[in-house]
């Protein structure tokens, strides 16, 4: 596995404790918005944002499909179409994309440890991808 995040040097094979505390890390503002997680294959996890800003995607090397992670309950303080603006720019997102950075930390945890993904967080295809 290999981590890269934003202006940080890459790791190779970080232990959970330094995978949860690089992605708790991240800000929206500043200089790491951004985080990847990539395995011997090539699927990855990437998260945007910060906090409880959090954009959450995936892609499956196998299939080559992208997706974007969503949750059962909208987040009534960012109605569809809110920025999430970041170092690398910005996305528009639905209501029910946001995340928090701890719900991101676990996911991006179970995809290290190769457990499977919680199953509160669903997965659509993304959109213009």
């Amino acid at each position: 596995m290999r981590l890269e995040i934003q202006n940080k040097a890459a790791k190779d094979n970080p232990s959970e404790q330094q995978l949860r505390r690089a992605i708790l890390s991240l800000r929206s503002y500043g200089t790491s918005s951004f985080a990847s997680l990539t395995d011997d294959h090539g699927s990855y996890l990437q998260v945007a944002g910060g906090g409880i800003t959090c954009l959450l995607e995936r892609r499956d090397a196998l299939t080559g499909v992208h997706y974007r992670a969503y949750q059962e309950k909208k987040n009534t303080n960012y109605p569809d179409g809110t920025l999430l603006v970041f170092g690398a720019g910005e996305v528009a997102l639905l209501s029910d994309e946001w995340f928090s950075n701890t719900i991101v930390a676990d996911v991006f945890a179970a995809f290290l440890l190769t457990h499977a993904l919680p199953e509160h967080v669903h997965w659509r295809i993304a959109r213009g991808i």
